[in-house]
């Protein structure tokens, strides 16, 4: 049965593996997956109170291996395997957080996090409000997220919504292994809870990772493609996605579009958005979840408000359906792709 702390306790050998960090070089090729271990490796030599739990993350290392080696490396009472029951995963992150821990839990997959939305919404969202700012929250709740695998429902879900609608939580999620690395290092640090959307089927995703130099901060979105005809405004899984659907629409109609990539959801960079829609005057926007009151609706909702007279159409939408996620058989006609989001961009620029 796992042991619960009531204070730190640290392994006598947790110097050694300090110092191996050090001789770790500053810019590795990683995949998405292994820059999210050495992030959770590097905020852990970083700072001793950070713990990492979850479903099958010590032993086995995760699901996706993504905490591989961190219990061999840091002892099993900072990396931990919990029982299968996530309420109690993120009841236990907020009562370590309350006692001067930074607990990093894992939900294992997107659609398990069902189970812990009463300690999500009721306590984690809500305690440093309730406590007059004098109680910190600083968790940062990893999920694997989003379809693209092959798996079935609970096992491909877009959740970020439902985080999104609850007041408290800053939402994040990544496009890249560097922004995997960087923004995982930031929420750890951050003392507000994050909800660390992890976009599954960009695990193998694989580029130069500097490790010394921070990249943008939570909070800044990112041009991934430069355009001038329409603006398309997506994140997470998506991005690499539009970015094809980009370089295709170029080849073969000469459409330049614009990609931006959000990755803050909240707190959401919307002066970027807002500059290149001014630029272009379309925008589409992307995300895998169902259409209705998707995070696309409020982007869409937001734009016409305050940039109406700068538009030359409508904003459109290229979602996923709303219905329950599909078999695997079906999965690629039920996600959002690049034929999707070309036939809202052809809409959009017939418009005169």
């Amino acid at each position: 049965m796992t042991q619960i702390i009531e204070r730190p306790i640290f392994h006598g050998d947790d110097e050694p593996h300090r110092a191996l960090l050090t001789t770790m070089p500053d810019v590795q090729t990683l995949t998405m997956a292994q820059a999210i271990n050495r992030a959770l490796h590097d905020a852990m030599a970083a700072d001793e109170r950070v713990l990492v739990f979850g479903e099958d993350v010590a032993t086995l290392g995760g699901v996706f291996r993504v905490t591989e080696g961190l219990s061999q490396t840091f002892g099993e009472q900072r990396c931990f395997d919990t029982p299968l029951a996530e309420s109690a995963i993120i009841g236990i992150a907020i009562g370590m957080a309350i006692r001067g821990f930074v607990p990093v839990p894992e939900i294992q997959f997107d659609g398990f996090a069902a189970p812990a939305f009463d300690q999500i919404v009721s306590h984690l969202a809500k305690y440093r409000m309730r406590t007059r700012g004098d109680i910190e929250m600083p968790v940062t709740i990893r999920i694997p997220s989003f379809g693209g695998i092959g798996a079935v429902e609970h096992h491909s879900e877009s959740t970020e919504s439902y985080w999104l609608h609850t007041a408290g939580l800053k939402v994040v999620t990544p496009s890249t292994p560097t922004d995997a690395y960087w923004l995982l290092r930031q929420s750890i640090a951050c003392q507000d809870p994050i909800v660390y959307l992890e976009p599954k089927r960009r695990y193998w995703t694989r580029e130069p990772v500097d490790t010394n130099t921070p990249g943008l901060p939570i909070g800044h979105a990112a041009i991934r493609r430069s355009g001038d005809d329409v603006t398309v405004i997506t994140y997470g899984p998506l991005v690499a996605t539009a970015i094809s659907a980009a370089e295709l629409a170029e080849q073969q109609h000469g459409w330049s579009l614009e990609v931006v990539d959000l990755r803050s959801l909240n707190p959401l960079d919307f002066d970027t958005v807002a500059a290149s829609v001014q630029r272009t005057g379309r925008a589409v926007v992307m995300h895998e979840g169902p259409r209705t009151l998707g995070f696309g609706a409020e982007l869409a909702a937001r734009i016409q408000e305050e940039l109406f007279y700068d538009l030359e159409a409508p904003v459109l939408r290229a979602t996923g359906f709303d219905t329950p996620f599909p078999p695997a058989r079906l999965e690629k006609l039920w996600l959002p792709g690049v034929d999707r989001l070309l036939d809202c961009v052809e809409r959009t620029l017939e418009q005169p």
